[in-house]
């Protein structure tokens, strides 16, 4: 139980991989808050993850906004009030527009800034808003979620002969992500405020055959992942085994980006 009586947040927790980070977290004895923009979607996760076995006691759902100060200040003092702590979060939220996934030459300038903003600007944030609540408590652990395309250039060629491409957004804001990280890092030195990046490769959600075959080539063993190959990760950063891994990014991608 390497997280027994930890309170942690997971930001965008109704996703795909935020549901694997609630069940990994509970079952590892954490409390773990499900928060996302839409309450109904956080709910249902939740009931996903308890319908798994995980114990109703260890979870609940609350909406959160990264976009909006106000929205996460009024989430930390929810969770300070009812918990008497909180001692991690994890941002995984995945917000962007309606044009979001254009090809390099399509993108207009309004929208490149429009998802970096909602994206790397809510993060930024989250992370803030957390830094402070934990600086004033003592201590805490802020993981951002971040990607190996933003450690290394896109292979464009994984993507021929299929409707995908490497958003531009996504390689700025996964980037910018990991200096954001030690930039807080170095910015709160002398507390026992902690800041890391968990980087995963790419994850299986229902993508064409062509470009499964062109990742695997690049990849160990496996190719591509399932959000369970990533709790074990996860669990070490927000456990006291990592306690004086700080600034870092854990990359688990079955050696692709190497």
């Amino acid at each position: 139980m390497l997280l027994n009586d930890k309170v942690i947040v997971v930001i965008g927790g109704a996703g795909l991989l935020g549901q694997a980070f609630t069940r990994a977290i509970a079952a590892q004895g954490g409390t773990c808050i499900v928060a996302d923009i839409d309450l109904a979607r956080a709910n249902a996760a939740l009931e996903a993850v308890a319908a798994a076995g995980v114990p109703a006691d260890k979870l609940s759902a609350e909406e959160v906004d990264i976009t909006s100060k106000a929205s996460l200040q009024a989430l930390i003092a929810r969770l300070a009030e009812r918990h008497g702590r909180i001692d991690a979060v994890v941002n995984n939220a995945y917000p962007r527009n309606k044009q979001y996934g254009r090809k390099l030459e399509d993108v207009e300038y309004a929208d490149f800034c429009e998802n970096v903003n909602l994206h790397l600007g809510g993060y930024f944030l989250s992370t803030q808003q957390f830094a402070l609540h934990f600086k004033q408590q003592g201590h805490g652990h802020v993981v951002n979620v971040s990607s190996i395309y933003g450690m290394v250039a896109p292979r464009f060629e994984i993507y021929d002969n299929t409707p995908m491409t490497m958003p531009v957004e996504y390689a700025a804001i996964k980037s910018a992500l990991q200096h954001l990280s030690i930039y807080f890092m170095r910015y709160y030195k002398g507390t026992e405020l902690r800041f890391n990046c968990l980087v995963p490769g790419g994850i299986l959600d229902r993508q064409p055959e062509a470009f499964l075959s062109a990742y695997r080539e690049y990849s160990q063993s496996k190719g591509m992942l399932v959000p369970d190959d990533l709790t074990g990760g996860l669990v070490f950063l927000l456990s006291d085994l990592s306690r004086y891994v700080n600034g870092q990014n854990l990359v688990v991608d079955d050696g692709w980006s190497v």
